[in-house]
Formats: C-alpha cells, structure tokens, sequence
C-alpha cells in the first residue's frame, strides 16, 4: 500500500464542476468541488488510505526519516486511520488509539481511550509492549471559524498529547502533532524546547494552500 508518488499534487486532470441541486447549501457545493478536484483525495482512493492526511504523514517521514522498521509507534486520536496505515505500511509496530470507534487496520492495534485518563499511559506501553519510539497526533478541534479560537483549541489537545507523550515515550524519541498558524508559542514552545532536543515548524505540501494547519516535528526525546 505504500504509494509510488508521495506528492500527487502535481498530476493533472480536467476539473469537475458541481452542478447546484435544490437543498445543497453553497458551502456543501464547493466542499465537494474541492473533494472531487483534489489530487490527494483522489491518490488516496487508488492507493486505500482511509484519509488525504495520509500524504501529510509521507511528507513530513520523507524529510524527517522519524518511521523506522520495528519502531514503536503510537497514533492518537488516529479514526480514520490514515496515519497508522502509513506507519504500518514502513514496517512499525503501531498502537493507534483514539476515543471515538474506529474500524481495524490490518497490522495495528486499535484502542478506545480516553487520552486524559490517568490509566492510559499503562495500557498505552502494555500494548506497544515498552516505551514508544514515536508519538503520532493529527488531531485537531472542530473548526469554529474564528482562527484565534480554532488555535486555542488545537494547542490545548496539543498540550494534552505532549503531556501523554512525556509518559510513554522512549528517550531519543520523537513527536508530530498538528498546530494552527502561529504553531507552538511562547511558554508552550519553551516547554517542548526544553524536552526535546529539536523542535521545528513544517507545513508539508498535502496541506491545503488555504489551511492554517502547521505540524510540530519535534525530535531526541530528553526523557
């Protein structure tokens, strides 16, 4: 499943327009122009990802080199999937979990945890069986539309993944989580800084132009 093109967005094609249909709000019109149009959504059909971001995931692998054959993995807040599947896919060891129902993936754990509660550490390192190499989080908060909410928002479920990783992850590790325009700032960045021995802002190609999204790849795990 591993695709032969890591950056589809180069490819070319004829551009579909949605026609109008009677209940269809103009919002719901272009959402699916854009679904329908997108290179990344469509390269993720041929290829079985349950999801565009698994090019995210590509992206920022092909630059860092963090997924590793045998590294142990762990996925959180990982429905739909398409982040385990690429990590399963370079031959890790995966746990993914996430809070809401997720449908299995060949290859991979799937737990149903809670990430805030205090027995999820234990469980975490019980199924990854030791320490994670890698602690993986794509997760982001409900858009609200207000772009200073929306970072709140996301930062404070950064926070809490970074907090879950200081548990579980093995010294010299690494992590990738998902931030907003403006990334991790101010006592946040310090703390991160403080932990891991390299911390950097990436925006990987599969981002939508348009998306405020920037991912934290923060690497050599203090402990």
């Amino acid at each position: 499943m591993k695709p032969s093109n890591d950056n589809p967005s180069g490819r070319g094609g004829l551009k579909v327009k949605v026609k109008t249909a009677k209940g269809r709000k103009i919002s719901s019109q272009h959402w699916l122009e854009r679904q329908l149009n997108d290179p990344y959504v469509r390269e993720a059909k041929a290829k079985g990802y349950r999801s565009r971001a698994a090019f995210k995931l590509l992206e920022l692998d092909r630059k860092f080199r963090v997924l590793k054959k045998g590294a142990r993995v762990l996925d959180l807040g990982a429905a739909p999937g398409g982040w385990t599947q690429v990590a399963v896919a370079r031959g890790a060891h995966v746990v993914a979990m996430d809070i809401l129902p997720m449908d299995p993936i060949a290859g991979a754990e799937v737990l149903a945890l809670d990430m805030l509660d205090p027995k999820t550490p234990a469980l975490l390192k019980a199924a990854l069986g030791g320490q994670a190499d890698i602690v993986l989080t794509d997760m982001a908060a409900p858009t609200t539309g207000h772009r200073a909410t929306d970072h709140i928002r996301t930062v404070t479920l950064l926070e809490a993944a970074l907090d879950l990783a200081d548990q579980v992850l093995a010294p010299g590790g690494a992590f990738i989580g998902k931030v907003f325009q403006g990334g991790a700032t101010g006592a946040l960045l310090a703390r991160i800084k403080k932990a891991y021995r390299e911390v950097r802002h990436v925006k990987p190609p599969a981002s939508r132009a348009e998306s405020v999204e920037l991912y934290l790849v923060a690497t050599g795990f203090r402990g």
